[in-house]
């Protein structure tokens, strides 16, 4: 036991961190060093039951048997190959997760921010060389206000927060913002030199905001009529978190994009990997030497992945999100707090909303903290949850008998 002149192992990592680590997170005083499916058990021997999932990077949770057997096969085959050479991982992953996106093609990077820009590039050089009329270098690429596809100049030259682009100018040109959710405001925005339009299904960093229903299918239907691509950024949302494999689909096959960014789970929580799919008419202006990377494709990253894209395919995960997030949804409602504006998301993405007047969500998740539970705030008013997709309605219901006395403990801020 730790005693009152000793330092808590806790302490001493925090200090230490802050001493020699970037401040560029405010991360919860936790410090874990171990973990399996949906606990964690930090370095004082304290056990937590994770509500965040990495930001959806452990849908399969920690420590996943068949995830680390993969990784461990492949640490003893080989780990990384130029991709001057191919290796025997690359080409069975991106065959089978072509066939579980519908796509024709893969072109794999390492986070999602990388995808991001790989589809910037990609939409970039399809508009030069398949549409008429774009002014050379002046391809504009239409995004949703309250975004976030990552953090480099490129993608935070189109962020509307503001401290995303504090200090870090000059941005990146060719870039619109419009109103999220609102078809009409897509439409009317689109010029000669707009190329495509880039959004994130559900935006889960400005807080789990779910757009109107339709609204997806309403940008097909516009970018098709106008000849634009249509990018969906599922790196977050995507691999069975909001229900479905991909929460496009929320809209119906009528709403399909023409790429998708995937990342995060598609790793399995084990490695970093991403990937940009399309069809091959999108897909196809890449040349040699036009974009790479030394990981892209890593045989280790495509071993774990191809496991990853089986669970998607066979556990059942997207009914699973589907049926514990409309349960845990209710709970959350079936609370009645005053402190609380609106629960609202899709399957195991879902956000409550704080309202003005009562503690910022960072108070609350501390005190989730306290109980044995970790999630996090978003944009200052909103707590996340988005527990790993394995976790059991009966944690949930364990998790509930926590988090609704501290809901209703909330008083109003003087």
């Amino acid at each position: 036991m730790t005693t009152a002149t000793q330092e808590s192992k806790t302490a001493e990592h925090l200090r230490i961190a802050e001493q020699y680590g970037a401040h560029n997170y405010h991360s919860l005083p936790v410090i874990i060093a171990s973990a399996k499916g949906c606990r964690v058990t930090d370095v004082d021997g304290n056990q937590y039951l994770d509500m965040l999932a990495a930001y959806s990077a452990l849908n399969f949770g920690y420590s996943n048997e068949r995830l680390i057997a993969a990784a461990s096969k492949q640490l003893g085959k080989v780990t990384l190959t130029s991709r001057a050479f191919h290796n025997d991982q690359l080409g069975p992953f991106c065959k089978e997760l072509c066939d579980l996106t519908g796509y024709e093609s893969v072109l794999p990077m390492n986070s999602g921010a990388e995808a991001v820009e790989t589809a910037i590039k990609a939409a970039r050089k399809w508009g030069y060389t398949h549409k008429k009329g774009i002014v050379k270098d002046k391809a504009e690429i239409i995004c949703a206000e309250g975004n976030f596809h990552g953090r480099t100049v490129t993608v935070v030259s189109f962020s509307s927060d503001a401290q995303y682009q504090e200090g870090f100018g000059p941005f990146t040109p060719g870039f619109l913002p419009v109103a999220y959710g609102d078809a009409a405001a897509l439409e009317k925005a689109i010029t000669k030199n707009t190329v495509a339009f880039l959004v994130e299904p559900i935006q889960a960093e400005s807080g789990i905001r779910v757009p109107p229903d339709g609204y997806l299918k309403q940008v097909r239907e516009i970018c098709t009529k106008h000849g634009i691509l249509f990018i969906t950024d599922e790196i977050q949302t995507g691999l069975c978190r909001t229900g479905d494999r991909f929460a496009w689909q929320h809209d119906g096959e009528d709403a399909r994009p023409d790429m998708m960014c995937l990342g995060k789970a598609l790793g399995g929580g084990v490695v970093p990997i991403s990937a940009v799919v399309a069809d091959r008419k999108v897909m196809d202006v890449f040349a040699p030497g036009d974009h790479g990377s030394t990981f892209g494709g890593n045989p280790l990253a495509c071993a774990v992945a191809r496991v990853a894209i089986d669970m998607v395919k066979n556990d059942g995960l997207d009914t699973r999100a589907k049926e514990l997030g409309k349960h845990f949804r209710s709970a959350l409602e079936a609370v009645g707090a005053p402190a609380v504006k609106e629960v609202r998301g899709r399957g195991l993405l879902i956000g409550v909303e704080i309202k003005r007047g009562y503690p910022k969500a960072r108070w609350f998740c501390e005190k989730f903290m306290e109980g044995g539970i970790l999630c996090k705030d978003a944009h200052e008013d909103v707590i996340r949850f988005a527990p790993p997709l394995v976790i059991e309605k009966a944690d949930i219901d364990w998790a509930m008998e926590r988090i609704g006395p501290v809901l209703l403990s909330a008083e109003r801020v003087k």
